[in-house]
């Protein structure tokens, strides 16, 4: 699980059919986490918005998570961070 910070969105018209209706949000982790990944796109189901730090859960763990077991989930987002002030300093 990594903590980040929430930078923009995607949208995709065309997606497999264990995906539809889910929302789709770009994750830059923070730099104590970043070693692992770079930026990410995440599956939102909670509601994250842009500029909001998050905890994303990867693999397995995401679909999970997320509710979708049988789709092609690495990513969710599965929290939004209540005090997020020394997360934005890291």
């Amino acid at each position: 699980m990594i903590v980040g910070k929430v930078t923009g969105s995607v949208v995709s018209t065309r997606k497999n059919e264990n995906l539809i209706g889910n929302k789709f949000m770009i994750v830059e982790p923070v730099e104590s986490m970043r070693e692992r990944t770079g930026c990410l796109v995440a599956i939102d189901n909670i509601g994250a918005g842009i500029g909001e730090y998050v905890l994303v859960a990867l693999g397995s763990a995401a679909r999970i998570g997320c509710g979708v077991e049988s789709a092609p989930v690495d990513a969710a987002i599965v929290g939004i961070l209540d005090d997020p002030s020394v997360w934005a300093q890291a």
